[in-house]
């Protein structure tokens, strides 16, 4: 005799298999998937310190080990990094301020030259200041990293959503 858990397990799979789900990564017999798309995009270098950790992170999250892709898409990063005090107190001898990263984004197609995805998005960190200056700047830039593997993460997953979308 069949159970009833396998019988109600049974109707899930096969309501879940014509929902048209698929994994924001996977591949099919149909299409490469989105992480070979998204391993031909060209990302230009970085004139700041900033621009350069997002661009690093992109690479190594969109191209890990492929580097020979063709490059069918570029994707420019302009970053814009802010540092703000959120705690300004002369008792105790610590303030806290926060780094600002806002990064816009914008896809173009190669072939057309059109823009075909672009974006802003954004991160804030914060850290301490206690009036030390070597560990003051390490805390700054730390935060800066931070903010900036935030930020990375959000774009890639913006474009790996489009991508998925697009196919």
């Amino acid at each position: 005799m069949i159970s009833p858990h396998a019988i109600l397990l049974a109707i899930a799979a096969l309501l879940l298999g014509g929902c048209g789900y698929h994994p924001l990564y996977g591949s099919s017999t149909e299409t490469a998937g989105v992480a070979a798309v998204m391993s031909s995009v060209a990302i230009p270098e970085a004139d700041t310190r900033v621009g350069q950790i997002v661009r690093n992170d992109l690479i190594s999250g969109m191209k890990p080990g492929n580097g020979g892709a063709p490059e069918r898409y570029t994707l420019a990063l302009v970053p814009t990094l802010k540092s703000n005090d959120v705690i300004a107190s002369p008792q105790p001898a610590t303030t806290r301020q926060s780094v600002n990263l806002v990064v816009s984004y914008e896809l173009t197609d190669r072939q057309s030259g059109s823009v075909v995805n672009k974006g802003r998005t954004f991160s804030q960190v914060s850290f301490d200041v206690i009036r030390q200056p070597f560990a003051d700047k390490q805390a700054q830039d730390d935060a800066t990293a931070r903010a900036a593997h935030e930020v990375s993460s959000d774009i890639r997953t913006r474009l790996a959503a489009y991508f998925s979308a697009q196919q």
